[in-house]
């Protein structure tokens, strides 16, 4: 009897579950960091609001999250000539914030990464985008830490938006798959910077850069290769702000050490289906990849309602690279900034700044399609349209 009863948990332990939780933080332009925790069952959830703590900054635009030390940095987007900063939150188990360190900026900050040092974490790097830097620190975080470097980046002239393009305005920075380079899209200057990285000093090396299209808008981007692990037909998707595009870029790396990765674009598509353009006043924001294919998120297009935006979804083709139209779908929310996959791949948080929501979706793994809305909960104030308020970012805490 002993033997069944243990053969019967063997296969109740295998059977996949009904029921799952989960944690997500997300940060609000007031100042707020939020824990969320996310209940499911059978496929519908409820979100709710764990406990709250201070973003240690006046305007968080963005958090970038160490998973391995449970270290949360808060990026402040207080610009205009006013002193800014960057905090380092403690994330405990149960998803709490308290603040470790913090340290003074230029301000202006609206994107993240780590990299260097030798686990990948040595470093974090900051573009501030109406300032026209790059700036980088050593980590950990103290209230004396001083930058590595500010790359300071002009132009000699207007891009073709003129009020857009007045001067470069780098958007965001991330680090490609082997660790070895450091990349950033520039909205100003229709660029995706490239730059080798020291891991020992946390110094970057100018590569040559990648020239978008005129008017493009360059602000996020994504990676995806044919394997897992490897960068062999490494391809590189960019969303286009202005362009409301996304951009696929071929990868080579250089031969030895001291060269530089180069990119060469082979597709560009549009973030809407074919004989759809795109409405007065939108802008696509985020990009992402899980699988074979790829998500872009559509700001101010008001497709499913007055105040909900969408989400588009593009298949991937193994054995180029290049992408097709697959679907689009509602972003149960209004200037989705941001969204997130988790690491299953079965759901999506998206992050709606000027509702102030987060939506959490279903994703089908297989066909890549997004599905129903398992949750949905608002968060602090509403923003307006097209100013820093509102959500500013979400992520899946694992």
């Amino acid at each position: 009897m002993a033997s069944i009863r243990s053969w019967l948990s063997a296969v109740i332990c295998l059977l996949p579950s009904a029921s799952l939780a989960a944690t997500l933080l997300a940060s609000h332009y007031s100042g707020t960091i939020y824990t969320l925790d996310l209940e499911v069952t059978n496929g519908n959830g409820t979100l709710k609001v764990k406990s709250t703590g201070k973003a240690g900054v006046t305007q968080p635009a963005w958090i970038t999250f160490d998973s391995e030390d449970r270290i949360l940095y808060v990026n402040d987007e207080n610009w205009r000539g006013r002193p800014g900063g960057m905090s380092a939150l403690s994330v405990k188990e149960d998803g709490s914030v308290t603040l470790a360190a913090s340290a003074q900026t230029s301000g202006g900050q609206v994107h993240s990464t780590l990299y260097g040092g030798s686990n990948g974490r040595g470093f974090i790097a900051t573009t501030e985008y109406d300032l026209s830097t790059l700036t980088t620190y050593q980590l950990p975080l103290t209230a004396s830490t001083q930058p590595v470097e500010k790359l300071k980046f002009t132009m000699s002239g207007r891009g073709p938006n003129a009020m857009r393009q007045d001067r470069p305005h780098p958007h965001s920075v991330w680090t490609d798959p082997t660790g070895k380079f450091l990349l950033s899209a520039d909205l100003g200057a229709d660029l995706v910077r490239i730059y080798r990285i020291d891991a020992t000093t946390g110094k970057l090396t100018e590569c040559p850069a990648a020239q978008t299209g005129p008017g493009d808008g360059p602000r996020h981007g994504a990676w995806w290769a044919p394997k897992a692990g490897s960068t062999e037909g490494l391809m590189l998707y960019v969303v286009n702000e202005l362009a409301n595009s996304v951009t696929v870029w071929q990868t080579a790396y250089p031969s030895g050490d001291g060269g530089c990765l180069s990119l060469k674009k082979t597709q560009s598509a549009p973030t809407y289906p074919a004989g759809k353009t795109a409405p007065q006043g939108s802008k696509a924001a985020e990009v992402r990849v899980a699988g074979n294919f790829v998500y872009a998120s559509n700001r101010n297009d008001r497709t499913y309602g007055a105040k909900e935006d969408s989400m588009a979804t593009y298949s991937i083709d193994a054995a180029s690279g290049a992408i097709k139209f697959l679907e689009q779908t509602s972003a149960h929310g209004w200037f989705p900034r941001t969204f997130v996959i988790n690491k299953a791949g079965d759901m999506v948080a998206i992050g709606g700044q000027t509702s102030a929501n987060v939506a959490v979706v279903a994703r089908d793994v297989q066909s890549g399609k997004l599905g129903e809305l398992i949750a949905t909960i608002p968060l602090g104030s509403p923003g307006t349209v097209n100013n820093e308020d509102g959500l500013s970012a979400v992520i899946w805490d694992e």
